[in-house]
């Protein structure tokens, strides 16, 4: 056995000072119980050694500082007398307001001691016991609910009258209220005058005039009953302390206990409030101090009474004082943990732990709604205790209000939401237990009585749904609102029951009975141990409703916000000029046509205002419409409420965004801009997050405003979206014009038809947004807002400018040819140059090399749109490439040079590189292309033409990139070997044309022979360019002729015309490609019905240009047969004169065969293209072999 320690109880601690002391545990009566206290507040003074008094010493005479304030008793000398208030019936509240941290979570009960101990004592006494029960998640509070009391006050002023009736009804219908005997009131007096005495310190009787005495004691009934009705608050009111701060205490819900204890017996954790006064000094540190009378031996009651008043405050001895008709006798120590060992007070720890577990079972397993006043009720002598639901019966009353517990229930449940808010993000699986407490306090309250609260409630239930969703069971382990019909009675028996004064009523209980939630049917099953085991049950509603999406979660925030708005709106006077809304009418969304609106330049305009207005924000002006008073709570609380709305609309409108639903999001955002509008028309200053707050609506509206430029088809659907209002919104936005009808905003929510103005619009919402964050000072702290909003700004600049350069260049097509370049043209060419340049400008000032690259890209495009608008107003056969033209594609080089030189290198981003490289290199190819065609002979010389040309080209082919794999691949091969092609052929003409520089022309002549090497090379690697190759073989075919026309030897000729026989045999692979795509074609035509669409589909095929195939084809033939004539002629002279080879010969006869062939297919008119092409690739067949030898060009 150990000795508990007894420094826990005795240290002094003083004003609202915390210092939890830890007990001990104890094993007590041969039972091991565990059992420790932690003071968590006490008033109480330094302890002082107790006066041990002298034997005989008369304690019927008062000792002269009786009933006077005394600090070292605290107010148990005068309660024990009665001439303090009584055991107040919301004690329990007041150490639950105080120690709200442990309300609903650690802590089981919250009680005064002497309730925990009446509640203990059950099966051994046949006291009544009445008790309010409450509940508030895991913890029970427990107070006395004195009925004799109650239905005094019933008598007098009307309440309770629907429990008094309830209560004759049911079990005493002769109810009259019983006075305490004299002899109470004597026991009462002596024991008050002992511990007078005991605090004197001399010991020696100091009496005082029978007057005074008189005037002492005989009051005392009527001052405790007068104390007792004070203590009960009028069920009608409302304490105006409380209304205008919910945190306050209203008299009657004071914590009044000298100490309050965290006490935890076996696995119940109580808080418990004690007055009594604790002793100390010598080599006692703490006892208590009891007077018996020697001739009354000590009972089990009297010494469970003691051992759990020691248990609780911690005190390991007592000190009994024993007297003979108050004359005293002797003094003797006891241990606690001898108490229950004691002669005729023998009792079982054990059975009282069962006890202990059998009631808080019971009570947790039946008082399951939160909000309720369940009523504890066992009357005096009966074995049966009952459980009624007083809020139930109260309910058949007209006014809830009849319930005085219903105000302190639904404060403390407000407390201890307001206590797990300012937690809730370390544990976030509290949010249900979070909003069933508050839906319960809001279930009390009555919205013309207590405006604040239901508002405050509201707002924090808002508050809960905008955060993530937590998981459904993670509330299921807190059963704040369980609902279990089960009760531990069976079928209700007929047993007796008795009234408040001890006489048994013989007749069976009435049908009324049913109405008790639960019965004990006998206060012995309480010593069972386990007899009764907690059930938890959770209704569904006090999980955290699960929201299947965005829009549902928001629109709960919404409807809390507009409870708790209406709740601020109706503890506000209406001025009298207010007309008043009309919730059922629907306040217009105005639908900006195009005819209407003024387009960029009043857009301006609305912009200078706003920004001016936004200013004026910042100086601190405010106005209120309703007259509410700045500071206020309706002020503070209107604010909160209307930004929680606001940003519950902003997250609506993103998540319409998502859906691609932008006539929705355009609506919600301009509702969230309407809150943060009368925000702004109330608040004097705006914080720096609601500043951010704002930049991010508009900038989500500017993302609106773009994708309904980007999707005008749908125009209607998204008009439609719009203009649909819900109820809810409506009601919202009434309570916003009641305070302010200012539409700062408007400029930016309208829906309109014009495509230039939504850009516009869109524009205006980011430069705001940035505006916002320049003068706010916000740039720095919010780097992250800053880029998104430049970036936006960016963006939309580069919509806007390709808007205009895509209208410049649609006027350019409908423009007649002969017309010079339009001031309409002009202008937009300005625009979107302007908007590309201040879009560079901003993502170059966030270094977005990317972004920049493009839009300098861009730029370079528009360039080149101006530059083809230059074109010179004849007709081609006149043309000359102008020097605007040139101007304008050099313009276009340099802005594609300035976006590489952006990017750095192709590694920051391929595709970008890869894109700029290929513009660039079209714009070299466009450039020299048309200085070819249309050669400015007027201005320069052929000679510096062609090294333009040629220089030009030659770029091109620089930033044309054939290696690289990609999808561009094939185009930039295409190219290239167009730009050989082109190259070789303005070489060969050179050559043709020239006469003179030797030197030149053969430079020229090798030129020639290069480039056109390459682009045959590179059209042979294209598969879907068969014509290309062919003419360029053809141009090589004529340019051996050429070479050939200046030879003179035959041996020479025969050489040269040996070559263009194998270049033409090498396009044998073009002709296969020709064939496979005629005879594709063939087989598609014979799958259709009619014949005539073979003939209408004969002059285009998917990949062909016949025309041109047959206009190759009859060159070719015509070329071939010229150049076997000639063979012939040369070989067949040079037989003559010196004798052929057999290789010589048997060219001969092979030319002479294919010539043969060639001209009877040439002069049968009859067959097909696929026939000729058929009969071509035959012909190269059997030249192939016979000019193996022969070397040529390649």
């Amino acid at each position: 056995m150990e000795e508990p320690c007894a420094a826990g109880a005795a240290a002094p601690l003083r004003g609202d000072s915390e210092e939890p002391k830890q007990g001990s545990v104890l094993f007590l009566g041969g039972n091991e119980v565990k059992s420790s206290a932690v003071v968590k507040y006490s008033s109480a003074p330094p302890q002082a050694a107790f006066a041990r008094l002298q034997e005989k010493t008369d304690l019927k005479l008062p000792p002269a500082n009786w009933l006077r304030e005394s600090a070292k008793l605290g107010p148990a000398g005068t309660s024990i007398l009665g001439n303090s208030k009584k055991s107040k019936p919301f004690s329990s509240f007041g150490m639950a307001y105080d120690f709200i941290d442990s309300v609903g979570n650690d802590v089981d009960v919250v009680s005064d001691s002497e309730n925990i101990k009446k509640l203990l004592k059950i099966p051994y006494s046949k006291s009544h016991v009445s008790m309010a029960v409450h509940r508030i998640g895991r913890t029970l509070l427990l107070d006395e609910l004195d009925i004799q009391e109650l239905f005094m006050r019933s008598s007098q002023t009307g309440d309770w009258t629907w429990l008094k009736e309830f209560y004759q009804r049911l079990i005493d219908q002769k109810w009259q209220r019983k006075k305490k005997s004299k002899e109470h009131w004597y026991q009462k007096a002596i024991l008050s005058k002992f511990l007078y005495y005991s605090i004197n310190g001399d010991g020696a009787a100091q009496p005082v005039p029978s007057t005074s005495k008189q005037h002492q004691e005989g009051p005392v009934a009527g001052e405790g009953d007068e104390a007792g009705r004070a203590s009960w608050p009028a069920p009608f009111e409302m304490p105006s302390s409380l209304s205008e701060d919910p945190g306050a205490s209203n008299q009657g819900l004071k914590n009044d206990f000298v100490r309050n204890i965290l006490w935890t017996f076996e696995d119940i954790h109580m808080l418990v409030g004690s007055n009594m006064p604790i002793f100390g000094g010598g080599r006692y540190p703490a006892v208590s101090l009891r007077l018996r009378d020697n001739n009354k031996p000590i009972n089990v009651l009297t010494g469970i009474d003691y051992w759990l008043d020691n248990l609780i405050c911690n005190v390991p001895e007592l000190v009994m004082c024993f007297h003979v008709n108050g004359i005293v006798q002797k003094y003797e120590m006891i241990k606690t943990e001898d108490i229950p060992n004691l002669e005729n007070s023998n009792f079982s720890t054990k059975v009282i732990k069962d006890i202990a577990q059998n009631i808080l079972s019971f009570l947790k397993s039946n008082c399951t709604k939160e909000g309720h006043t369940y009523w504890l009720f066992k009357a005096s002598g009966s074995d049966i205790v009952k459980l009624y639901d007083l809020t139930t019966l109260c309910e058949e009353t007209e006014d809830k209000y009849q319930n005085p517990f219903t105000m302190p229930v639904a404060i403390l449940l407000y407390k201890v939401a307001c206590n797990m808010m300012l937690k809730k993000n370390q544990n976030k699986k509290h949010y249900g237990t979070i909003r069933t407490l508050l839906l319960n306090c809001l279930k009390l309250l009555d919205n013309g009585r207590h405006p604040q609260i239901i508002a405050s409630a509201n707002y924090m239930l808002s508050e809960l749904f905008q955060l993530d969703e937590p998981k459904k069971e993670d509330s299921a382990d807190f059963p704040i609102n369980g609902n279990s019909d089960e009760s531990y009675s069976e079928e209700e028996e007929e047993m007796p029951d008795s009234d408040e004064n001890g006489s048994y009523s013989n007749s069976s209980d009435p049908p009324d009975d049913n109405k008790a939630v639960a019965i004990i049917k006998s206060v012995g099953e309480l010593s069972v141990p386990e007899k009764y085991k907690s059930v938890h049950r959770i209704r569904p509603s006090c999980a955290f409703p699960v929201c299947h999406g965005t829009e549902e979660r928001c629109r709960l925030v919404l409807n809390h916000v507009l409870e708790g708005l209406k709740s601020v709106d109706s503890s506000v006077k209406r001025e009298s000029d207010l007309p008043a809304a009309d919730p059922s009418t629907p306040i217009p969304l105005k639908y900006e046509d195009e005819s209407t609106s003024s387009g960029p330049e009043s857009l301006e305009k609305q912009m200078a205002l706003f920004l001016d207005k936004m200013g004026s924000f910042q100086k601190g002006k405010h106005c209120s419409q309703s007259g509410m008073i700045p500071g206020s709570w309706q002020y503070k609380m209107k604010l909160q409420l209307i930004l929680k709305s606001s940003r519950a609309y902003y997250v609506l409108s993103d998540a319409a965004m998502i859906l691609q639903k932008y006539g929705r999001a355009l609506r919600y955002i301009k509702l969230a801009l309407q809150c943060h509008d009368t925000y702004c028309c109330l608040c004097g200053s705006m914080l720096p997050e609601v500043l951010v707050f704002l930049c991010q609506c508009l900038t989500l509206c500017g993302d609106i405003q773009l994708m309904l430029a980007q999707n005008a088809n749908n125009r209607a659907a998204y008009l439609e979206e719009y203009n649909y209002q819900t109820k809810e919104d409506q009601e919202i936005l009434h309570s916003l014009h009641r305070e302010s009808r200012c539409q700062v905003f408007a400029w930016a929510t309208d829906l309109s038809t014009d495509l230039e103005y939504q850009l516009s619009v869109s524009c205006k919402c980011y430069e705001a947004a940035y505006e916002i964050l320049l003068f706010s000072n916000l740039k720095s702290q919010n780097p992250e807002q800053h880029i998104q909003v430049l970036k936006r700004m960016g963006n939309i600049r580069n919509e806007i400018g390709v808007f205009y350069m895509n209208q410049a260049a649609a006027v350019q097509t409908e423009r007649v040819v002969s017309k010079n370049v339009s001031t309409t043209e002009q202008q937009l060419w300005k625009k979107s140059f302007s908007c590309f340049e201040e879009g560079i400008q901003n993502f170059e000032s966030i270094d977005d090399a990317t972004n920049a690259a493009l839009l300098l890209c861009n730029t370079g495009r528009l360039m080149r749109i101006c530059a083809q608008a230059h074109c010179a107003a004849e007709g081609d056969f006149k043309r000359e490439f102008s020097p605007e033209e040139a101007l304008y594609y050099n313009k276009a080089i340099d802005y594609y040079l300035k976006a590489l030189r952006s990017l750095g290198k192709r590694d920051v981003h391929p595709a970008v590189w890869d894109s700029v490289n290929w513009e660039l290199s079209t714009t070299y190819f466009t450039m020299a292309t048309l200085q070819q065609d249309y050669a400015p002979l007027s201005r320069k010389a052929q000679e510096q033409i062609e090294k333009e040309v040629s220089e030009a080209m030659m770029k091109s082919l620089k930033y044309c990139d054939v290696d690289t794999v990609s999808e561009r691949q094939p185009l930039c091969q295409y190219r290239a070997a167009t730009i050989h092609h082109r190259l070789a052929s303005m070489y060969h003409s050179c050559l043709r044309n020239q006469v003179g520089d030797e030197h030149l022309r053969k430079q020229h002549r090798v030129l020639a022979d290069l480039h056109y090497s390459k682009a045959v090379r590179l059209f042979q690697l294209l598969k879907d360019a068969p014509c290309e190759f062919l003419r360029v073989q053809l141009e090589r075919v004529a340019f051996a002729e050429f070479q050939m026309a200046s030879q003179n030897s035959s041996a020479g000729k025969l050489k040269t015309l040996s070559g263009a026989l194998d270049i033409m045999t090498k396009t044998k692979g073009a002709f296969q490609l020709i064939r496979k795509e005629l005879v594709a074609e063939t087989e598609q035509i014979s799958k259709d019905k009619s014949p005539a669409e073979s003939v209408s589909g004969n002059d285009s095929s998917a990949g062909l240009n016949k025309e041109e195939v047959l206009k190759l084809l009859g060159i070719f033939e015509s070329r071939m047969s010229f150049l076997l004539l000639q063979s012939i002629k040369l070989l067949t002279s040079s037989k003559k004169k010196i004798g052929g080879s057999n290789e010589e010969e048997a060219v001969l006869k092979t030319n002479k065969q294919v010539y043969s062939l060639l001209l009877r297919a040439t002069a049968n008119k009859g067959p097909s293209l696929l026939e000729r092409t058929e009969l071509m690739l035959s012909l190269l067949e059997q030249l192939a072999p016979g000019s193996e030898g022969g070397s040529g060009p390649q």
